[in-house]
C-alpha cells in the first residue's frame, strides 16, 4: 500500500467537509459565546452582586498565587454554562413542541397500522379456522 504525502492527505481532508464543518462551528460557537457572555456580564452578574454585595474574589491571594482570579473564573465558568444549558433548554422544547404534531401524527398512523394488522390477523386465524368447523360438521354428520 502506498503511503500518502502530507498534501494529498491535506486535500483529502479539505474535500470531507471536516475542515468546513469545523470552521462554521468556530464562528458560530464565537458568535454565540459573545450573547451568551453579554447575558451573564449584563443579567446575571449584576443579580449576583446584589445577592452576595458586591464581593469581588480577585484579589485573594495564597502566598504568591492570585487564587481569586482562579476563583471569579470558576464562577464565570458556572455561570456561563448555567445560561447556555438554559438557552439550550429552551431551545429544545420549543423544538418539541414544534414536532410533537408530527410526533402525534406517526404515532397515529402506527397504531392505525397495528389496528389493521391485528384485524388482518384476527381475519386470517378466522379463515383458517373454516375448514376445520366445515370438517367438523360433516364428521358428526356423517357419525349421525
Amino acid at each position: 500500500m502506498k503511503k500518502k504525502g502530507l498534501l494529498a492527505e491535506f486535500k483529502e481532508f479539505l474535500a470531507q467537509g471536516n475542515a468546513l464543518d469545523l470552521a462554521v462551528g468556530v464562528v458560530i460557537g464565537g458568535a454565540f459565546s459573545s450573547i451568551v457572555n453579554a447575558i451573564v456580564d449584563a443579567v446575571i452578574n449584576p443579580i449576583i452582586g446584589v445577592i452576595v454585595g458586591g464581593v469581588d474574589f480577585s484579589g485573594i491571594t495564597i502566598g504568591l498565587f492570585p487564587i481569586g482570579q482562579l476563583i471569579m473564573a470558576i464562577i464565570n465558568f458556572v455561570l456561563v454554562a448555567f445560561v447556555l444549558f438554559m438557552i439550550v433548554r429552551t431551545a429544545n422544547a420549543a423544538k418539541a413542541k414544534l414536532n410533537a404534531e408530527k410526533i402525534a401524527a406517526e404515532k397515529a398512523k402506527a397504531e392505525e397500522e397495528a389496528a389493521a394488522k391485528k384485524a388482518a390477523e384476527e381475519e386470517a386465524a378466522r379463515k383458517a379456522e373454516e375448514p376445520v368447523e366445515l370438517l367438523r360438521e360433516i364428521l358428526a354428520a356423517l357419525k349421525k
